[in-house]
């Protein structure tokens, strides 16, 4: 006698086959847009195939998450690597040094800035900057355009088409000489991104007010790296921030706003929002833990950033808006220069603040710090960390693959001891930068294991892989 197997099992068989379980995660606490509970993750191909409370399949890899939580790989989406300035100064990382830093925080996604500069091309741009990042990229990334030049037919050719393509944010600065925008081509490009589904990012300070103050300062003798922060004038982000709002507004486009770092910041992206203005806004670790007063400290140049730190009120009222949602966001703004000629004292040791190059590292840091203050310390919890350092980011710039543990998106997966505590060292980074602006911070929580599609990364807190494996993201519209 014949036995047949039925045809409605064959088909099951044939899926079982092709979905054949390579990873299981095991009894973690697990953190999903649908709440918290300990379950099981199954992996295949990259992606997450199941969730439950007792996966009965078994697979080549398990990993024994009880005791830990599960959390989505965090997004950064505002983080510069392998850039050229618009002065002219290469940042300390490449996207390998870079990546890997990431990765050893707890991030498996980021974005970047594809810079322009006068004169060139835009595709030409993203073009070569999506080869630096294939050769060296350990984690999935996307690109913001940088629009330096809006002749040329950048922005009535190339962007149009990077945008179709799937690149679908563009950064625009309201200072800087060699890369600023004026009012009419700000304009321009809002309407641009708003007929073709794309976001605009700003740096929005006033740059009459940050020369007029930088010229004071430099002709009073004023010139040490404490001055900065009184050259960049809270007044100049206050007034940006609100014509950047208001050109949202009469042009109908979505907008984010960089790096917030004032009180009055934060309540005119809350005013807009009530009056329906598409505004979106993000802070950095270094505003919420950070205070002006660090200028003061040895060797002052490490801290320097643009907008400076502001003071403790500015801290508590960004905390408040994180809390009610007006920022959505927490990104690193990673802006890595070494403490040497090739970045910070490219001018000189002694060089005025107006020469010292800005920026911070913070890939590896940013998420720590925000688990520490958010769940070790009970300020919002740990769903509110999960969506405002992986879903929302991953969600605003139409990343949708990414920011959440669910099935059918890629497993990328964070998994934290909130046990373990961490005193920050001087150069205890995984990145080029050479130094850490948070020596001496105690945190508790660190990312233990972290998964990118599926591969771990990062094992017991060791790097397991430099590997170029990450892949370019297509933007979605929104």
């Amino acid at each position: 006698m014949v036995n047949f197997t039925p045809l409605s099992q064959h088909i099951v068989e044939v899926a079982m086959q092709s979905k054949q379980i390579d990873t299981i995660v095991r009894g973690g606490t697990v953190v999903t847009p649908a709440g918290i509970a300990v379950q099981d993750i199954a992996l295949s191909n990259g992606k997450i195939v199941d969730l439950g409370e007792a996966i009965t399949s078994s697979a080549p890899s398990e990993l024994d998450a009880r005791g830990l939580l599960v959390l989505p790989g965090g997004v950064d989406t505002h983080c510069h690597i392998e850039q050229m300035s618009g002065a002219g100064l290469m940042n300390a990382d490449t996207f390998r040094t870079a990546t890997r830093s990431a990765a050893m925080g707890g991030t498996t996604t980021t974005v970047s800035f594809a810079a322009q500069h006068a004169g060139q091309k835009m595709r030409q741009v993203v073009n070569d900057y999506a080869t630096l990042a294939e050769k060296g990229a350990v984690i999935d990334h996307a690109f913001h355009m940088i629009v330096a030049d809006t002749g040329n037919g950048n922005l009535t050719e190339d962007i149009p088409a990077l945008i179709a393509e799937g690149h679908r944010s563009i950064k625009i600065f309201t200072t800087y000489a060699k890369v600023r925008q004026d009012d009419k081509s700000i304009l321009d490009i809002l309407a641009l991104a708003r007929d073709a589904g794309a976001m605009v990012c700003f740096h929005a300070e006033n740059d009459g007010l940050i020369g007029h103050m930088t010229e004071k300062l430099l002709a009073e003798g004023r010139t040490a790296p404490k001055y900065h922060a009184e050259s960049h004038p809270r007044a100049a982000e206050i007034e940006a921030i609100d014509r950047m709002c208001r050109f949202a507004e009469f042009t109908g486009a979505r907008i984010m706003i960089f790096h917030v770092s004032t009180r009055e910041g934060a309540e005119i992206v809350r005013q807009a929002r009530a009056r329906g203005v598409m505004v979106q806004a993000e802070t950095c670790p270094h505003y919420l833990f950070m205070t002006v007063d660090i200028l003061e400290r040895d060797n002052p140049a490490r801290f320097m950033c643009s907008p400076p730190q502001r003071s403790p009120d500015d801290q508590e009222a960004l905390w408040d808006a994180i809390a009610d949602g007006t920022i959505e966001l927490v990104t690193s703004d990673h802006a890595p220069y070494r403490l040497d000629a090739s970045g910070k004292f490219a001018h000189g040791e002694d060089a005025p603040f107006n020469q010292i190059a800005n920026g911070m590292p913070g890939l590896e840091t940013r998420l720590p710090l925000m688990f520490s203050a958010m769940v070790s310390e009970g300020r919002m919890g740990v769903e509110a960390f999960a969506q405002l350092t992986a879903t929302a980011p991953a969600r605003a710039f139409g990343l949708d693959s990414k920011g959440a543990i669910a099935k059918g998106l890629d497993a990328d997966l964070a998994i934290w001891d909130p046990e373990v505590s961490h005193t920050y060292g001087p150069n205890d980074l995984h990145d080029n930068t050479g130094y850490n602006p948070f020596e001496g911070t105690t945190i508790k929580g660190m990312p233990r294991h972290v998964f990118s599609r599926g591969e771990m990364l990062v094992r017991d807190r060791r790097l397991v892989t430099e590997a170029p494996r990450g892949r370019w993201l297509s933007m979605s519209a929104r």
